[in-house]
């Protein structure tokens, strides 16, 4: 046989192997870890997951059973649905007993918690007073309400008047339950949940702005974060974060508002008085072990103001940032552990 019938021969098997090896390599490249995403709509704002990964498979079943889980969330906590599990409790006579899922209760018990830590500073039955300040479903005004009406509506106000007793809800009153300041933090550490289910130890999940994030990204580095500062009218970075295995939420009085011969009213209604904050506090960013627990204590903050806010946040064990307007610009208050988590 001569050396080029040799070689002709030998060719089809280099060829094969070489094919073989690149297959391999491919193969090697999809396991390596990468970050997934996928978005979209969901209780009235827009969500984003991104998570890392080396399965495919995993990766190709988390979106249909992400969406699931938001709808299944929304149509138990949503005020907009009409046939929501919660709206159908707030059509219901005072004084009946109903048994609430399994989801509603722990966000209820959660929120109850939080308004009896802060004195009624967060109150999940201060709707009402919020559409009569032209925040709500009810659309805008351009002048205060009158003193007589909010007074008037201030007796369906006050989550003294809910009673959860394990699973069975009582309304004393006819109150009306508004989940909005700490369902989407509900719904946030669930999408989480859900991804650690499926084997996930990297993410970074958020809903309308509520966050929470675990692990790093395939390079090793941390999740960042973006605070905004609270300029109206404009978009810019107050400070950046890097954060892991941490929920996040900000609250701020400086995009939602009127004014009035010169007076500016926030929509952040203080349940206590039933009208807008009216101190220096314009935003704070809380970080806490779950999205829930953030999402209300920021609302809960910003009602309180800068000078109880800082004690409870450091009550309740968080770190958080607030920012105050002066005279002179923004001051920045830190509990002592927040700057531990600043990027340089």
């Amino acid at each position: 046989m001569s050396d080029i019938t040799r070689r002709s021969i030998k060719r089809p098997a280099a060829l094969l192997l070489a094919a073989l090896f690149m297959l391999l390599a491919l193969s090697g490249c999809s396991n390596e870890p990468e970050i997934v995403a996928h978005q979209g709509p969901t209780m009235g704002t827009s969500f984003s997951v991104k998570w890392v990964s080396s399965d495919a498979s995993v990766d190709a079943t988390l979106p249909a059973q992400i969406d699931q889980l938001l709808v299944d969330i929304n149509h138990s906590m949503s005020t907009y649905q009409d046939d929501s599990e919660l709206s159908r409790i707030n059509q219901m006579p005072a004084g009946e007993s109903v048994m609430l899922s399994k989801g509603l209760t722990q966000v209820l018990k959660q929120a109850l918690e939080i308004s009896h830590s802060s004195g009624g500073a967060f109150d999940v039955t201060v709707g009402p007073l919020v559409n009569l300040w032209g925040f709500g479903p009810d659309g805008r005004i351009i002048r205060a309400p009158a003193d007589a009406d909010i007074q008037a509506l201030r007796q369906r106000v006050g989550y003294h008047y809910i009673n959860l007793s394990g699973q069975k809800l009582t309304r004393e009153r006819n109150v009306y339950i508004d989940l909005s300041a700490i369902a989407k933090g509900y719904g946030v550490d669930k999408v989480a949940e859900l991804l650690e289910t499926a084997g996930i130890t990297a993410y970074l999940v958020e809903i309308g702005g509520e966050l929470r994030a675990r692990g790093t990204k395939p390079d090793g580095s941390h999740w960042k974060i973006a605070i905004e500062a609270p300029v109206s009218g404009e978009r810019q970075v107050q400070r950046i974060i890097k954060v892991n295995n941490i929920g996040i939420a900000t609250s701020g009085d400086y995009r939602n508002y009127f004014e009035e011969d010169g007076i500016r009213f926030s929509h952040t209604i203080n349940p206590v008085t039933g009208k807008p904050i009216d101190h220096k506090l314009a935003s704070v960013t809380v970080l806490a072990k779950d999205c829930a627990t953030a999402d209300a204590l920021a609302t809960a903050m910003m009602v309180l103001g800068p000078d109880k806010a800082e004690a409870y946040a450091e009550e309740q064990g968080v770190e958080a940032l607030m920012i105050i307007k002066s005279d002179e610009g923004f001051v920045e208050i830190m509990t002592p552990g927040f700057a531990n988590y600043l990027v340089e």
